[in-house]
């Protein structure tokens, strides 16, 4: 069973996701919070996998809630889908560089949301790469050199599929591209978010284009 806590703060829209995941198989519902700070406190109390994020709540919003909870968190740390109005938002840019997994449109139906929960909980922290990756080319282009991070500290090899990552290939694309296992390619990605002190594959795109070592439409 995978455990999910939903955080938005329209009732009807967090009674509608609560419902429709309740009758999903291997889904359990632990909580449901109406704003930031709630789900922040819920998070530590029901030990979600997976946090249905709404990105837009009065007072604390899902950018601060994302941070709190991946800061306190125990290993391994809950998986974050960011639930949006639309793809472009530079709030959900901001929660996927707090540590976010992904995101999810709310105007999306029944089968891609359990989809994307079922994605996010058995790890494919990115959800429709290709939408992520353009919401990060977006805002990145803005920030890039703003956040330097220590790149130094990483392997050719890590440096290499952190570099395809952010190109949105999957871990088997990867391990096709460089001759290697996908059980190596799990490796290095592991290690190089140690070594960044990264909570999530989204996360780790965000760093390789602010740090320049991916250029936004290159």
């Amino acid at each position: 069973m995978t455990r999910v806590l939903v955080a938005d703060d329209q009732f009807l829209i967090r009674a509608g996701l609560v419902g429709l995941l309740r009758a999903a198989p291997g889904i359990e519902v632990v909580g449901e919070a109406g704003d930031g700070a709630e789900a922040v406190a819920l998070a530590a109390e029901t030990l979600p996998e997976v946090i249905l994020m709404d990105i837009r709540m009065p007072g604390v919003n899902g950018i601060e809630a994302t941070e709190r909870i991946l800061a306190q968190a125990a290993d391994p740390p809950p998986r974050v889908l960011v639930l949006t109005t639309f793809d472009l938002d530079e709030y959900v840019y901001g929660a996927l560089r707090a540590g976010a997994s992904g995101f999810l449109l709310k105007d999306s139906g029944p089968e891609r949301l359990l989809a994307a929960v079922a994605a996010v909980g058995g790890g494919d922290a990115l959800f429709a790469p290709s939408v992520t990756l353009r919401l990060v080319e977006a805002y990145a282009r803005q920030g890039a050199g703003e956040h330097p991070t220590e790149l130094a500290a990483l392997t050719s090899r890590e440096v290499e599929v952190l570099k395809l990552i952010a190109r949105g290939l999957s871990n088997l694309d990867i391990a096709d591209r460089l001759y290697i296992s996908e059980a190596t390619v799990k490796t290095h990605l592991n290690r190089t978010m140690t070594k960044l002190d990264l909570d999530s594959r989204a996360q780790a795109v965000v760093v390789a284009y602010e740090s320049g070592l991916v250029v936004p439409g290159g």
